[in-house]
C-alpha cells in the first residue's frame, strides 16, 4: 500500500503538491508513482525562474522502466530546484515525500489547488 499524506494535494498524472507556503510550495511524484516507475536513475528538472502553466509539461523523470514527463500541479515560477537530485535521483524512490522533492513554485493562483485531489480522493484514485 503506498504512502499517502494527508497534508498534500494530488494531480491525476502522479504528482504531489504541498500547499503550506504558497510562495514556495514543494512538488513531487507520489510514492504510488515511484514505485511503478522502479528506480529512477535521471531526471531532468525545469529552470528556475521559468513561468509554468498548470498541467504543463515541465521535467522528464527516468527509471530502468521508461521515461516519462511531469507536469506541474499549478501555474507559478519554479523558485527551486532539488539540485541534490542530479547525484542521487534514487532519493525519489527512496524518501518521495521529503528528500525526493523535484521543486518549488511559487503559485500564481493559490486556489488552483482546490481543483486537485485530497489524499483521501487520491487513495481511491490509485486504488
Amino acid at each position: 500500500m503506498s504512502q499517502i499524506p494527508d497534508h498534500l494535494h494530488y494531480s491525476d498524472s502522479h504528482e504531489w503538491i504541498d500547499p503550506a507556503d504558497p510562495s514556495a510550495a514543494a512538488v513531487g511524484v507520489s510514492d504510488h508513482a515511484q514505485a511503478e516507475l522502479t528506480d529512477v536513475v535521471y531526471l531532468e528538472l525545469p529552470a528556475v525562474g521559468r513561468t509554468v502553466a498548470k498541467g504543463e509539461a515541465i521535467a522528464v523523470i527516468e527509471s530502468v522502466k521508461a521515461a516519462n514527463d511531469i507536469y506541474s500541479p499549478a501555474s507559478g515560477e519554479i523558485v527551486a530546484v532539488n539540485e541534490a537530485l542530479t547525484e542521487d535521483p534514487g532519493a525519489v524512490n527512496t524518501d518521495p515525500y521529503g528528500a525526493g522533492w523535484m521543486f518549488r513554485i511559487r503559485l500564481s493562483d493559490p486556489a488552483e489547488i482546490e481543483s486537485l485531489m485530497n489524499a483521501e480522493a487520491y487513495r481511491g484514485h490509485v486504488g
